[in-house]
């Protein structure tokens, strides 16, 4: 298994990239998949999806041989693009999954199918096509590197915004993606709409006096110190990396169940009771408490309600018939003997009371009662039509 520079594993808020290496013309090289990073529709793929969908690859595909009709003079880049539910699955040729828009076929006997599954089909592939440019370091495999590329460039105009938008900037926070943001943002008890620059400078007054304190820290200790006392940066690394080293594959293509391991882990974004704005690019902010002075004017934050569980020691609700649903006042009267019905007929007129007459009459009485009900209903119709009674 190829395993592909750095950069092309990253992903963000602006979509999630992915890469596969491609065989040699003429070799007779198969092509070999490289290390790719996604996640179910369950959210839009951010860094740890891609690592999750690399690490799955990795592990299904082992051993595999793929091949393909296309050949090339020199190896070449196959880029993806996995939007908003790119995935990948490993499946039977003859079983392929909906929504299987790409597939690369094994030479065993009966084939299997690597499918680039997307339902939502805002992914994309490209062969030979450049790696999305602009992209900072890592948040998860070039930490300090990422740290470093942050505090040394406040002065960029990208700070000049809510500490919300400047986290789903690539160029600084790469890998950061909608949910991740409002994870961080929640555990610090950041407003969302404080001004990026603000937060971050005291993070960079914070680290220089760590130095002048402890200058000759070791790794062990500041590891030890990143986890008792975190700040946004550290947090940017560290939040991504719950989702990876969890138990349970939090995000896995085959056990689509998970996902509800995957809320159970979200203390913020689309939780019960928590509020929410829209950002100056139109994406949703999670979070709690007041929004910080950079929220957007003429909006009110939305809270989401819980949504209620069905109780299943609860009574089912009594069956309603059509006419106690048009007369409300008809369901609450008790049901009366036929006795009873009978002495409340009496004065009443019409046929529906004359045809309750003749059933209760006695048997003996009964062939004219019938007699009487159908003469009843020839009068009746007779009127209708406006033609006299027969005499």
């Amino acid at each position: 298994m190829h395993r592909p520079p750095r950069s092309q594993w990253e992903a963000g808020g602006g979509g999630a990239w992915a890469c596969l290496q491609g065989g040699r013309a003429g070799s007779g090289a198969p092509d070999r998949v490289a290390p790719l990073r996604s996640g179910p529709v369950a959210a839009m793929p951010e860094c740890p999806e891609l690592h999750l969908a690399g690490r799955y690859i990795n592990e299904a595909c082992g051993g595999m041989v793929f091949s393909g009709g296309v050949e090339r003079s020199e190896p070449q880049d196959l880029v993806f693009r996995f939007g908003m539910s790119g995935s990948f699955r490993l499946c039977p040729a003859a079983q392929l999954p909906r929504h299987a828009h790409l597939r690369f076929l094994s030479r065993e006997s009966p084939p299997r199918a690597l499918c680039f599954v997307d339902a939502r089909r805002f992914g994309s592939w490209r062969l030979g096509d450049a790696w999305q440019p602009g992209r900072g370091p890592c948040v998860l495999s070039e930490y300090q590197a990422f740290r470093e590329n942050v505090l040394k460039n406040l002065d960029d105009k990208a700070f000049d915004k809510p500490i919300c938008e400047a986290l789903l900037n690539q160029k600084f926070f790469n890998g950061i993606g909608n949910y991740l943001r409002a994870e961080i943002l929640y555990r610090l008890k950041i407003p969302p709409f404080e001004k990026a620059r603000t937060v971050l400078e005291a993070l960079k007054d914070q680290e220089q006096a760590r130095r002048k304190k402890n200058p000759s820290l070791t790794l062990s200790k500041k590891l030890k110190l990143m986890q008792e006392i975190p700040d946004l940066l550290e947090l940017c690394h560290t939040v991504p990396m719950e989702v990876i080293a969890a138990e349970k594959q939090l995000l896995d293509p085959d056990h689509s169940d998970n996902y509800a391991a995957f809320k159970n882990w979200l203390q913020c974004y689309l939780v019960p009771g928590m509020s929410s704005l829209r950002d100056r690019n139109g994406r949703t902010v999670w979070f709690q408490g007041e929004p910080g002075p950079m929220a957007p004017k003429g909006q009110t934050p939305r809270k989401k309600r819980a949504q209620l569980k069905a109780d299943p020691e609860a009574q089912t609700p009594k069956v309603t018939t059509r006419a106690s649903k048009q007369h409300p006042r008809a369901a609450a009267k008790r049901l009366k003997s036929p006795k009873e019905e009978e002495v409340a007929d009496g004065p009443r007129k019409g046929r529906a009371c004359r045809r309750r007459k003749a059933a209760a009459a006695p048997a003996s009485s009964k062939p004219e009662a019938l007699a009487k009900a159908k003469r009843s209903c020839r009068t009746s119709a007779r009127r209708a039509r406006g033609a006299a009674p027969a005499v």
